[in-house]
């Protein structure tokens, strides 16, 4: 059996067919981040919800430098008519590629056949892999539970922000009870910085001292 992926680890490199053609992957996404994400099987109430949801975040997505890619162990020709149908009765285009998976090469490698079903088909997973090819956040629902669009792209912003500034994001960051949207520095590494920081920064205590955040999150 395969051993999960861990966050901060390199993504597998794989070559896999899909409605877009070949791609390789993390290769292909050189410089971008990329959401891998798992649905059991095509022509599905969930994954056919899941689809369209992501399909009308799809813009919002491109924006932030981040290109989505769905994976089942349906054949590339199931893939195509399911997009077709979606098309037809909701008229959503389906702007992302779909991974075949019938040999469940990366399912297993990724861990995403659910052990408790009698049928290969893969759980609800979620890959996101930033631009040096390297899984940042995975999440696992089980199959009978739609995943969040909206916490995806939140979570891939925070670490964008994070990355960047060298602070924590809060629960629920930018929405956070206690502190709103501001974010958490790092903690004290000297006796020095302890008892300073709690007279140049906000703070509840010196181990817990938080920096306002000026930028727009719908921006980011």
């Amino acid at each position: 059996m395969n051993r999960l992926l861990l966050l901060g680890e390199k993504f597998p490199t794989i070559k896999v067919q899909t409605t877009k053609g070949e791609i390789v992957l993390p290769d292909n996404y050189e410089d971008k981040w990329f959401v891998l994400f798992s649905h059991p099987a095509d022509f599905t109430p969930v994954c056919v919800t899941e689809f369209v949801a992501f399909a009308k975040k799809y813009e919002t997505f491109k924006k932030l430098n981040i290109e989505l890619i769905g994976l089942s162990v349906d054949q590339v020709f199931s893939h195509i008519k399911w997009v077709e149908w979606i098309k037809e009765i909701f008229n959503v285009d389906i702007p992302f590629p779909i991974i075949e998976d019938g040999g469940e090469v990366v399912s297993k490698i990724l861990g995403m056949i659910h052990p408790d079903k009698t049928n290969s088909q893969t759980v609800r997973a979620v890959f996101v892999v930033d631009p040096y090819g390297i899984l940042r956040l995975s999440f696992y629902y089980p199959q009978e539970i739609g995943r969040n669009m909206d916490e995806i792209l939140r979570a891939i912003k925070a670490m964008k922000v994070t990355d960047t500034y060298q602070v924590a994001a809060p629960e629920n960051w930018p929405y956070n009870k206690l502190i709103g949207s501001d974010l958490i520095l790092p903690p004290a590494d000297t006796i020095a910085d302890a008892m300073s920081r709690q007279q140049e920064e906000a703070c509840f205590d010196w181990w817990f001292c938080y920096r306002q955040w000026i930028n727009n999150f719908d921006e980011i």
